[in-house]
């Protein structure tokens, strides 16, 4: 009869337990040492060895010729406690065992020696399970246990468990399997069962799983099935996944507000049969991704995927802030929350899609609160673009010639006697103004702004000055994403609404990068500034007063007349 791979590749020993090394070591030195507890208390989420753990534990407490605190494998007690032959080791199931009447078996139980080995031991799997009654039944026996019993508690709960049961054992968390470490042994089964398995292949099994090998290998047998030679593709039509494309695909489709291409994607899904709750779930571990991608400083560490598609993450992460990732999750779990409860599964993803890409039909209070939150951030980025680095200098310039009528105001006061402190200190809150003035003062003073504005043509190379941008810096170049350039004489004048832009072209050595890019593409060299939409000439607030405004930021003091 054929046995399913979980179970034909359970380990035997202690070092063939992948990704449990703190608890597999402790576990051997224990043997070694004759160190032996009483009670051992397992637990970690499932298909994470705690059973497979505890057999091991059985033989090896047990095993006539231990080598290194591993059981042999081929005494007489390992045989036997492998086919089931040796009566000492008890394993029962708390979920189908959990009366008072069953636990008091066990308690009179424990009375007799072991018939053949060296300990009696039960491994008590579930134990979140029991009754109160027969948890307290338990306490005094596990508290106590004659010295050739011992106690193997497993659960996937530990939190259901009372603290009186928790404070008589030695307790071991079973963490999730990484990632890297079921590829590994996924690969090495795949090999002795004479398959072809790739690495990306099992890599995708392994994010699958979910940090659960027994998973793991319950899906490499389902592929199996399918085909010995097992590639991505394999994976995802024997797991029932959507491709990796179809979400990248439909993710575009909410960034771009595209509704009608993501219903499209949705509607060609379904006829392939695809799970559209397991199709929710993945494109909020997508988003998810992306979120890691713009929040953690090596998220390559964190995320199990291909270079090519964290390259596609990456670029898709610099279109959204942290803010609408979060908002698109929030979505889709709500919707994948009330899958299986309402309408169907295909019409709430379709609804959760529509919502992302038309946000103005969600009018939930989060929907509500990030829509005002955009609006603000709108009205924030056109103030700070009228009053940007380089256009806003050549107003004051225009407006110094009639300036210089301040300084006579002092004059007047000369005459007044022990007065004179007065005059030094104005002056220097006065000087300010020109050490900015005088660079454009030299190219602004025969320039008329809107002359430049007026003649302003697109700049054809734009997106390949944006595109060269990346590999020197993926931030300058996210920043600049969706804008565009106009360009007039020696002036190459930048319109876009995303205020990191204008911040990125105050400082020297980030405006210098962009300039050399500019050199290489186009061979001229020009001066940078933010383009200045027609439309907001009639917004033009009081030159005086942006001036005033100017010197206060500056730290001179302005006096009201």
């Amino acid at each position: 009869m054929y046995q399913v791979l979980y179970r034909k590749w359970r380990p035997q020993t202690f070092d063939d337990v992948s990704g449990q090394e703190h608890i597999t070591t402790t576990l051997k030195n224990e043997v070694q040492s004759g160190r032996l507890n009483h009670a051992y208390l397992f637990t970690g989420s499932r298909g994470t060895g705690k059973t497979t753990c505890a057999k091991i534990l059985s033989k090896a407490v047990n095993c006539l010729n231990p080598r290194g605190g591993n059981p042999c494998g081929e005494c007489e007690i390992c045989r036997g406690i492998e086919n089931g032959s040796v009566l000492d080791i008890v394993e029962m199931d708390a979920a189908s065992n959990r009366k008072i009447e069953h636990i008091r078996e066990i308690i009179d139980e424990v009375q007799f020696k072991p018939a053949k080995s060296r300990y009696r031991v039960y491994i008590v799997d579930e134990v979140h399970m029991l009754t109160t009654e027969a948890f307290n039944a338990l306490l005094k026996t596990l508290e106590e246990p004659p010295e050739h019993v011992i106690f193997i508690l497993a659960t996937t709960e530990v939190h259901k468990l009372p603290q009186t049961i928790l404070s008589r054992c030695q307790r071991f968390d079973f963490h999730r399997i990484p990632p890297r470490a079921i590829a590994d042994r996924l690969l090495y089964v795949a090999n002795q069962e004479k398959a072809e398995l790739t690495d990306s292949a099992a890599m995708l099994i392994a994010g699958i799983a979910d940090g659960a090998l027994r998973d793991a290998l319950s899906l490499l047998d389902r592929c199996m099935s399918v085909s010995m030679s097992i590639d991505d593709e394999v994976v995802r039509n024997a797991a029932g996944l959507a491709g990796k494309d179809y979400i990248y695909e439909l993710a575009a489709c909410a960034i771009n507000k595209s509704t009608a291409r993501a219903l499209e994607k949705i509607d060609e899904l379904y006829a392939e049969s695809k799970d559209m709750s397991r199709l929710c779930d993945e494109l909020i571990a997508h988003f998810r991704a992306l979120m890691l991608i713009k929040s953690v400083r090596d998220p390559r560490a964190i995320l199990v995927m291909s270079d090519d598609e964290f390259e596609q993450a990456q670029t898709q992460s610099d279109y959204l802030s942290v803010a609408d990732i979060v908002y698109y999750m929030d979505v889709l779990s709500r919707a994948y929350m009330r899958m299986g409860h309402s309408a169907g599964d295909r019409t709430e993803l379709e609804m959760a899609m529509v919502k992302l890409s038309s946000p103005e039909l969600d009018v939930t209070n989060e929907a509500m609160a990030a829509r005002i939150t955009a609006l603000e951030k709108a009205v924030k980025r056109g103030i700070k673009a009228v009053q940007a680095e380089t256009l806003p200098e050549p107003k004051p310039v225009k407006k110094e010639e009639p300036k210089p009528e301040a300084p006579p105001e002092p004059k007047t006061e000369e005459p007044k006697p022990e007065k004179a402190e007065e005059k030094p200190k104005e002056p220097p809150k006065e000087q300010p103004k020109p050490k900015p003035a005088p660079p454009v003062n030299k190219q602004a003073q025969n320039v008329d702004l809107d002359e430049i504005y007026r003649n302003a043509k697109p700049f054809p190379n734009w997106v390949e000055v944006v595109e060269s941008l990346k590999p020197i810096s993926r931030t300058i170049a996210a920043s600049f994403s969706g804008s565009t350039a106009y360009v007039s004489g020696n002036y190459l004048l930048i319109d876009t609404n995303n205020e990191m832009a204008f911040d990125l072209l105050r400082q020297s050595s980030q405006r210098q990068q962009i300039r050399e890019i500019i050199s290489e593409t186009t061979g001229r060299v020009y001066r940078l500034g933010p383009y200045k939409r027609p439309e907001k000439k009639q917004e033009k607030t009081d030159p005086m007063q942006v001036f005033k405004n100017k010197l206060k930021e500056s730290g001179v003091e302005v006096v009201e007349e």
